[in-house]
């Protein structure tokens, strides 16, 4: 075959210089044509960007490297803090140079509960919306989602609020209650951070009649409503405190998630219940955010439930949950903080009220190592570049290897400000470690500098 070049009446060298000129003015010209098109802004997260709660891929794991194998004696270095957030367990998000969370603060007539924008760069507040009622047991839990040019936020009411990233104006709000007879199965009240799935706004109202529903996210008006009917005996009716997990499955998006009648999979097209596993459920909280590799799906409550993998079956339009393995709450339960799958094996804290870290065979169930825990309490977990980040409620932050072969705690430290149960989940955005106590945002340096 001849080659290009020798076709043509121009020197190779030139042919060359002209096609990598030509690639280059593409390259410059992508973002212009992300503007016109829509597409680019609102669809590619940057790459030092954490857009939502457990970041771009909602499944606790930082791409970045070039971070530190190990901390100094005392920890990483502190940056900086921010104080005024007010109380609340909401952790952070980061998108376009802004900082997003949520606190219930002093406001007119008495305390509220607000969405929260910061510029990153010089940490003053941009704006503060307040959008409901204060939760009076600790603040609120959701972690705002942001969206291009809109932010996300559901209050522990249930007011569900779409606003300016800009200015904080409200565009459009709805009512878990008002709007679609919501439910929660117990009495912490709504928890769950937003999902943002292409044009839709998806998130778990707990209604008899709307367990789930999707909305235009630039309009707030209603796509479906999932009707689940009878989803099982164990457990208890309403939404759970889980966030929608998106997936493909057998060709079909869904939106997997825990409700308080345990795990349920609904059609993303349509809000028709696909599949559900109740034998997940308790009465008391169900938390944590399924993990999903393929067609199988990683489930797991505390208050002496346990675990379950189950593998998603599609017989025509017919579809159910395979249970792979149950293990009791003896082997493993997660209670809050959340699970990781790296490689073959999930990581995890185990125990209800402990964070006992854990490596279990994903596949197959197989414990391969347990450990005691570090602190006390509950612990959030983070992957990022080939460490663990445990987070505990009483405040030790760890960094663990995430080895199958062995327990490995390389470093810990206590970070500068524990401020009650430190339940915010750890955030990693730009070589930089995002840790809330309450009122406080702490900020760490764990990039590693040759």
């Amino acid at each position: 075959m001849m080659l290009p070049w020798r076709q043509m009446a121009v020197p190779r060298s030139a042919y060359i210089a002209r096609v990598v000129g030509k690639l280059l003015g593409l390259v410059f010209l992508l973002p212009f044509i992300g503007a016109v098109i829509g597409v680019l802004p609102d669809r590619v997260a940057r790459g030092e960007d954490w857009p939502q709660f457990h970041g771009p891929n909602r499944d606790n794991i930082c791409t970045e490297t070039g971070l530190l194998q190990e901390w100094p004696e005392g920890g990483p270095k502190l940056l900086w803090t921010l104080e005024g957030l007010g109380r609340g367990y909401s952790t952070v998000s980061i998108s376009q140079g802004r900082l997003y969370t949520m606190g219930d603060r002093p406001a007119e007539g008495g305390e509220a509960q607000f969405v929260l924008a910061y510029d990153l760069a010089t940490r003053k507040e941009l704006w503060a919306t307040r959008i409901g009622p204060p939760h009076r047991d600790g603040g609120p839990r959701c972690t705002p989602t942001v969206d291009g040019d809109r932010v996300y936020a559901i209050g522990t009411d249930g007011d569900l609020v779409c606003l300016d990233a800009a200015t904080g104006r409200i565009v459009w709000r709805k009512n878990f209650g008002r709007d679609f007879g919501g439910k929660m199965m117990s009495v912490w009240r709504y928890s769950e951070s937003p999902l943002v799935d292409g044009e839709k706004l998806v998130c778990t109202p707990g209604g008899k009649d709307a367990l789930l529903v999707a909305l235009d996210k630039k309009t707030g008006e209603t796509i479906w409503r999932c009707q689940p009917g009878d989803l099982g005996p164990r457990g208890a009716d309403g939404a759970g405190y889980a966030s929608i997990m998106p997936a493909e499955i057998h060709g079909v998006r869904q939106y997997i998630t825990l409700v308080g009648r345990g795990a349920v999979g609904v059609d993303a097209a349509t809000g028709k219940l696909l599949w559900n596993y109740n034998r997940i459920a308790n009465n008391v909280a169900n938390i944590s955010n399924p993990v999903i590799r393929g067609e199988y799906v990683f489930v797991s409550t505390a208050y002496r439930t346990g675990c379950a993998l189950l593998r998603i079956k599609r017989d025509g339009e017919n579809w159910s949950a395979e249970e792979v393995y149950f293990h009791d709450a003896n082997t493993f339960s997660n209670h809050h903080g959340g699970m990781v799958l790296v490689g073959d094996y999930l990581y995890a804290g185990d125990g209800q009220n402990r964070g006992a870290p854990i490596c279990i065979e994903f596949l197959t169930g197989k414990v391969m190592w347990k450990e005691q825990p570090v602190d006390r309490g509950s612990a959030a977990v983070l992957y990022a570049d080939n460490r663990l980040y445990f987070r505990y409620e009483a405040g030790t932050v760890a960094l663990i290897a995430p080895d199958p072969k062995g327990f490995r705690l390389i470093s810990q430290f206590r970070p500068a400000v524990v401020d009650g149960p430190a339940w915010p989940h750890p955030v990693i955005c730009d070589g930089k470690l995002y840790l809330r106590a309450h009122n406080v945002l702490m900020c760490y340096d764990v990039k590693n500098k040759p």
